[in-house]
């Protein structure tokens, strides 16, 4: 999967326990310094907790789930992402309650400076948004470029910042980042 990823595909579910890589045109991304925060996703993100990397499996499951809509993650694309998060490529950003619930949260893969959001999920309001803020913190302070690739552009990340280029822009700048130092 990281051959893939390096040379700007990604795995999409193809026939059972297969896969095919895909690149779409345009691309969709997210500018770290474009993110937009409204006042009540600010709210939100005083609301619940951030952590990386304590739950990968959890994350995991419930962006598998087949009940939820779009579902997408088969068990082929499942077995590979946790095989890549076990190698360190893979990981996840949890959102939790007070009361230490995970509550919402996304996985990504990350090769050098590339960071690729796969799938988010949410069983609380905005607390996918809330992971993808945390997210993008810390790749904000990461001291090399960061391509973040939200792969589509959806209403929804476009109404938190993310924009499309195209296929060869997307191209250019993954060759200047995906040999960097990784991002996670």
């Amino acid at each position: 999967m990281l051959h893939g990823y390096r040379r700007g595909l990604f795995a999409m579910p193809y026939a059972r326990l297969m896969y095919a890589w895909w690149s779409p045109d345009p691309r969709g991304v997210l500018d770290l310094q474009n993110l937009r925060l409204t006042r009540s996703l600010r709210q939100s993100c005083r609301k619940y907790h951030v952590a990386i990397d304590q739950d990968f499996e959890a994350v995991l499951d419930r962006c598998a789930n087949v009940e939820r809509a779009g579902a997408w993650i088969d068990e082929s694309l499942y077995r590979g992402y946790l095989d890549l998060h076990n190698r360190g490529h893979a990981h996840s950003v949890e959102t939790r309650d007070d009361d230490g619930e995970l509550v919402g949260g996304l996985f990504a893969v990350n090769v050098g400076g590339l960071v690729a959001g796969e799938s988010m999920f949410h069983t609380a309001r905005d607390a996918s948004k809330v992971a993808l803020v945390g997210l993008v913190e810390l790749l904000r302070d990461h001291d090399e470029p960061v391509l973040l690739d939200t792969q589509w552009l959806t209403p929804h990340l476009a109404s938190l910042g993310a924009t499309e280029i195209s296929r060869s822009d997307y191209q250019h700048r993954l060759s200047e980042v995906v040999n960097g130092r990784p991002a996670l």
